[in-house]
């Protein structure tokens, strides 16, 4: 039987908690210190990570943002048609997408990337069978151009994808290093959580993901590790369930990633 105190604050982990994850990446990360754009320093760590975690035989699989390239909804307060401005953005993701393969082969990691929106020529058409076998033989499966349609986040596509590959947790990587009642940049006194229920975050309207992302999760009982991309080596740690970041669950143990 799990002592479900040692769940929640027993010693770190050797073994790895999860046997595939999908790993959700901001695009902003990709930019480094910079506001758009791609910086290949960061992209570089980020990928060396990634392949870690992937020749430790994990199966790992990555959706990835583009807010570094294009925000729809920011286009569209300035304008743009919404629908157009919200598939500039998803193009953006693609960008990102064929940026990170790139790292990750320089890691000896071997990638697919798969879009939502057909483009034969730079990336895979998304094929749930295809995304699983790929990951069953090892390799980095990306997602990119989100679902194929505007309205929907990236965060809702992390949520989407990971139950279509029958992952058994969502990665969620930031710029903090979890989830707090207020944002610890601008309140020395925000509070951080170590674990949350997806109801707490949907009623105290935190900044996890957005709420049909949680909804998606919540519904599947899909548990989400919020934590900070840029520590070497936390995607390592979360994998494995050490105390890291924050854990949304659908209990105060996340006893469900359990199995």
């Amino acid at each position: 039987m799990i002592d479900q105190a040692e769940v929640a604050t027993g010693p770190e982990r050797t073994e790895p908690r999860w046997s595939r994850v999908l790993l959700k990446l901001s695009g902003e990360a990709f930019a480094g210190g910079d506001p758009l754009g791609i910086d290949p320093t960061t992209v570089a760590t980020i990928a060396r990570q990634v392949a870690t975690v992937a020749r430790s035989g994990i199966e790992i699989a990555v959706v990835v943002g583009g807010g570094n390239m294009f925000r729809g909804p920011a286009l569209a307060e300035r304008g743009m048609d919404r629908a157009r401005a919200d598939y500039m953005g998803m193009l953006g993701t693609v960008i990102n997408c064929l940026a990170l393969a790139d790292f990750l082969e320089r890691e000896g990691a071997v990638t697919r990337v798969q879009t939502a929106i057909a483009m034969g020529q730079v990336a895979e058409p998304y094929l749930p069978l295809r995304a699983i076998r790929h990951l069953e033989k090892g390799r980095v499966v990306i997602f990119g151009a989100g679902l194929g349609a505007p309205f929907f986040s990236t965060d809702t596509t992390a949520a989407q994808r990971s139950l279509e590959v029958k992952a058994q947790a969502v990665l969620k990587a930031t710029k903090v290093d979890g989830v707090y009642d207020s944002d610890p940049h601008t309140n020395p006194a925000a509070v951080k959580f170590d674990t949350l229920t997806y109801g707490e975050v949907l009623n105290r309207g935190l900044k996890v993901m957005d709420a049909t992302a949680i909804s998606l999760c919540m519904d599947n009982a899909m548990p989400i590790v919020v934590f900070d991309l840029l520590t070497e080596g936390n995607i390592s740690r979360a994998v494995r369930g050490e105390k890291i970041g924050t854990l949304v669950s659908v209990d105060a143990y996340g006893t469900e990633g359990q199995r």
